[in-house]
């Protein structure tokens, strides 16, 4: 007896599929079944609207991007959306599918499918961010009343939206293990690392409105001897803007197959986030890879950060450039490390990708039993359930 084949699944996503390797990449890799990727769109020269389909090798994933002709059009871009994907669910045979939206805003095009089931995954509080657009509150008020299950990337997030649904989960980053435990070996050094002086301070992610780059700056200035190193693109925010230190290393992008190599090489990892609404209810997903690669982590009073790793002692948090030399110099020193991580592998032994992956699949399709099945109760989950799947 086979088992019963997972039906298509329909991403919408405001995160291109080729930025910062994060939670949709590490979940929609998971799923057993054919993955439509569909992103913001991007406009060009052509004479009509088009769609460029891409597949990962090894992957049943189709990244799906809209290109909007920038010519001649009068159509609004929300039914010119809408036509290119009515276009890929007849080329591509579509018909029994569910959809998973990380933004709201594709509901303005989406409101005419039919889904088995309907997924919101709740990643961050988007309406906080720089340049949200003002219409994202509103569409995702309806995109709650639409869902059939909503999960949420952390505690501090579900804690505020669990009012707006019944059916609803947190789900805190998670950690593919293997890939980031090889950070404890001495690997070959990145040819833009290899000649960066020590002690070496690193963070890798986005260089947003999210980073505290006064606190970096302050940081630099006080400890010239200290090489702080930042991994990542520059979004949202002037480069022109980024203190320039000989102590400050601006390295750029690097795949997620390479960040072990930089992690590896470095002596504390630092989350130097500033504390605003862009960052009020963030999980990050770096704090677990931190960790898993052996490496001492600092960081600023993030909600989530704080409550998961450094109530345990796990993660040591600063408020401001004076504590975080401080606990630098107290972490360089290396006292009680392997004692330290220890009681890191003890929190992270159960945490991967792959078991978070499970649990969600688990329970979207209790879901859908629950949907098909109107005589039998609505899952009822009381408040604090959550926890059985973090």
């Amino acid at each position: 007896m086979t088992e019963e084949p997972l039906p298509d699944l329909i991403c919408f996503s405001h995160l291109r599929w080729n930025f910062v390797y994060q939670r949709p990449q590490h979940l929609m890799t998971r799923h057993s079944g054919r993955v439509f990727y569909f992103e913001e769109p991007v406009y060009s020269d052509h004479a009509h609207d088009w769609l460029h389909l891409s597949r990962p090798v090894g992957t049943d994933i189709t990244i799906v991007t809209p290109n909007l002709s920038g010519t001649g059009s009068t159509s609004p871009v929300e039914q010119r959306l809408r036509n290119l994907l009515d276009r890929l669910m007849t080329d591509e045979n579509i018909i029994t599918y569910m959809t998973w939206y990380y933004t709201p805003m594709a509901l303005k095009f989406t409101s005419h499918l039919r889904p088995i089931l309907l997924v919101y995954d709740c990643m961050d509080e988007l309406s906080n961010f720089k340049f949200a657009p003002p219409e994202l509150r509103a569409l995702e008020a309806e995109l709650f009343q639409k869902a059939d299950i909503v999960f949420t990337g952390g505690k501090h997030l579900y804690s505020v939206k669990k009012k707006f649904h019944s059916n609803i989960f947190a789900f805190p980053s998670s950690i593919d293990q293997g890939h980031f435990r090889q950070s404890r070996k001495n690997l070959p050094q990145p040819t833009h690392q290899a000649s960066i002086a020590r002690p070496r301070l690193g963070y890798y992610g986005v260089i947003d409105e999210r980073l505290d780059i006064a606190l970096v700056d302050s940081v630099a200035r006080k400890r010239p001897d200290w090489q702080i190193i930042l991994v990542g693109p520059v979004v949202k925010i002037d480069p022109a803007s980024l203190p320039q230190r000989q102590n400050i290393h601006y390295l750029g992008q690097k795949t997620y197959e390479d960040l072990p190599y930089y992690l590896s090489g470095w002596d504390i990892a630092i989350m130097p986030f500033a504390l605003n609404e862009a960052t009020e209810f963030i999980s990050p997903t770096k704090t677990p890879e931190y960790l898993c690669g052996g490496k001492r982590v600092i960081s600023t009073a993030i909600v989530d950060v704080v409550n998961d790793y450094g109530a345990d002692g796990l993660v040591d948090i600063v408020g401001n450039a004076d504590e975080f030399i401080k606990k630098s110099e107290i972490l360089l020193a290396s006292r009680g490390y392997d004692q330290w991580l220890e009681r890191v592998d003890k929190k992270l032994a159960t945490l991967s990708w792959d078991r978070t992956w499970r649990s969600m699949a688990s329970l979207i399709m209790s879901t859908r039993d629950h949907k098909f099945a109107p005589e039998r109760p609505r899952l009822n989950k009381s408040s604090d359930q959550y926890s059985s799947y973090v």
